[in-house]
């Protein structure tokens, strides 16, 4: 059988055999580890799935009418196709794909490490381990390691830690979430778990290999045996969005896509990691704190841990803005929730020029005289906008009187170089994002009783928050006006909250009992029609 290859990639150097009828994308996804931005998860629409044919092309199929409508865009450049447009008509021979380098993420690692009291789910008793429940894990080896693990719809993020000093292994470790080739959002994977009769096992043995690959990575930059730290993890703590944990485990996501839009399980998980697939000690035991509800899953419960949030007398309100974007609002006698999928547009994804936190990206924005001052990541040659990016620039736009306070701009286009600019039509998606984030915090607000001025703190958490000027965030209406020294850029705050509950069993006593009190809202349907005014009224700068 000819084989298609992918050789910027170690394992699409071994190549995956051809399948006709199958397209380059579906291919892709079979090999694992080959990463592709698929923001449409296949429909081709994005036109982000850029590739080039090498070798093989009398094996495909000619260009589709998509493909023709982003090469009159000029998006497709001579000699490139679509991945998920291109087919495999016959397999008389090697098939060559390079994919376009669509840069490597910065990807936030940073947590903030709070002073917790070491008492893990695993430790030794007379020379052996053993689990918080009594389970006997075998004879103690000198080492006792655990893993806290934040699974993102776009990121993966971990650490090792030694449960026995509470010191960090190694720093920690962070990838693309190789799900991405299903698509850039939740639903498109929720969708793909429908559609496919083994769709949730593919995806779910994604995440799995994701994981598995950091650790090995992390052992060669530490230069230790390989499968040496692995296997001496005996305990992992995993946190993510209510599709991400689900996935992970293996549950079905499908409820999750229908109204109303709740997990079909809520509570807490624990697992063997051997029958997850985990490559560590056989023994070793994997487990995912509650969800809240809704889309509202562990991580923004370990937002709540690690902010401590729910062990204060003052109000305090979290704020995380990924992929999925939750609101936080409360106290030790009472906490509210609500989520919604704001981060697409300001992760870079829903506007032309968009791109997520890679080499390149413009993250800072100043117009001056007419003039656009602006830096990126990496100090790279500009690929497009990220996140933090456009908030500058809408607050630049506005500022200089480019844009009005109907977000209406006054050129087809505003270009920042010849290459990357910002239209009417990616503005709109702009405004209606921040509008449903803000309009979000506003009902919580009220919700609680209280008011802004009430709200003593604004944790920012995740890595959109981290970066955001909060001045500008300020002036577009994304974050509420009040005195800046509110706000706390909190980094990770999933990542710190799994770290937490693996060093101690209060905080997952603590997880698992306030999951159950937490008030999850769905303000668009609490609030019916008007939640639709509310928004309207939000879009604009005022």
């Amino acid at each position: 059988m000819a084989k298609m290859f992918f050789p910027q990639y170690a394992r699409g150097r071994e190549g995956v055999g051809l399948v006709v009828g199958e397209n380059i994308l579906e291919h892709i996804r079979r090999v694992g580890g080959v990463e592709i931005d698929s923001e449409c998860g296949g429909q081709g629409i994005c036109g982000k799935d850029i590739i080039r044919i090498e070798k093989g092309a009398e094996n495909l199929t000619e260009f589709t009418a998509k493909e023709d409508h982003f090469l009159e865009q000029g998006i497709l450049l001579s000699g490139q196709r679509l991945a998920c447009q291109t087919r495999v008509k016959k397999d008389a021979g090697a098939v060559e794909v390079f994919i376009r380098d669509f840069g490597r993420y910065t990807i936030l690692t940073d947590t903030v490490e709070t002073d917790v009291a070491l008492n893990p789910s695993v430790f030794v008793k007379d020379e052996r381990i053993l689990y918080h429940t009594g389970e006997d894990l075998g004879p103690y080896q000198g080492n006792i390691l655990g893993l806290a693990i934040d699974v993102g719809t776009t990121t993966l993020v971990m650490q090792v830690v030694d449960l026995e000093t509470g010191k960090n292994v190694g720093r920690p470790m962070a990838s693309k979430n190789s799900q991405i080739a299903y698509g850039n959002d939740v639903i498109s994977r929720i969708g793909y778990t429908r559609d496919r009769e083994h769709g949730l096992r593919e995806l779910q043995h994604v995440i799995i290999g994701d994981v598995n690959k950091s650790l090995n990575e992390l052992e060669k930059k530490l230069k230790v045996e390989i499968g040496s730290i692995a296997r001496k993890i005996y305990d992992v703590v995993v946190v993510g969005n209510s599709t991400m944990r689900s996935i992970f485990f293996g549950q079905n996501v499908y409820t999750l896509g229908v109204i109303p839009f709740e997990p079909a399980n809520k509570d807490a998980l624990t697992r063997k990691a051997s029958g997850l697939g985990l490559e560590l000690h056989p023994a070793a035991m994997v487990y995912g704190p509650p969800l809240i509800g809704g889309h509202a899953g562990a991580d923004c419960l370990a937002d709540i841990i690690s902010t401590g949030v729910y062990q204060k007398p003052e109000i305090s309100m979290v704020i995380d803005i990924g992929t999925n974007g939750e609101v936080v609002i409360g106290n030790k006698n009472r906490i509210i929730t609500a989520s919604c999928a704001a981060g697409g547009a300001y992760e870079g994804y829903q506007i032309r020029c968009g791109v997520g936190a890679i080499e390149g990206a413009i993250t800072k924005v100043k117009i001056d005289n007419n003039r656009v001052v602006y830096e990126t990541l990496g100090n790279k040659n500009p690929v497009g906008l990220c996140g933090s990016g456009v908030i500058d620039l809408l607050a630049e736009l506005v500022r200089n009187g480019i844009m009005n306070e109907r977000a209406r701009i006054k050129l087809k286009k505003y270009h920042l170089t010849d290459g990357i600019s910002i239209s009417q039509a990616d503005i709109d998606q702009l405004i209606i994002a921040k509008a449903g984030l803000r309009t979000d915090q506003d009902l919580l607000i009220k919700y609680y009783g209280t008011s802004l001025d009430e709200v003593s703190r604004i944790y920012l958490t995740g890595a959109f928050g981290n970066y955001m000027n909060i001045e500008n965030a300020m002036n577009i209406g994304l974050l509420p006006k009040t005195n800046k020294d509110k706000f706390i850029k909190f980094g990770n705050g999933a990542l710190a909250g799994a770290r937490e509950i693996l060093f101690s069993q209060e905080k997952r006593r603590d997880a698992e009992k306030i999951a159950g009190i937490i008030e999850h809202t769905k303000p668009n349907e609490k609030e019916g029609e008007s939640f639709l005014y509310m928004v309207a009224d939000r879009m604009y700068f005022k």
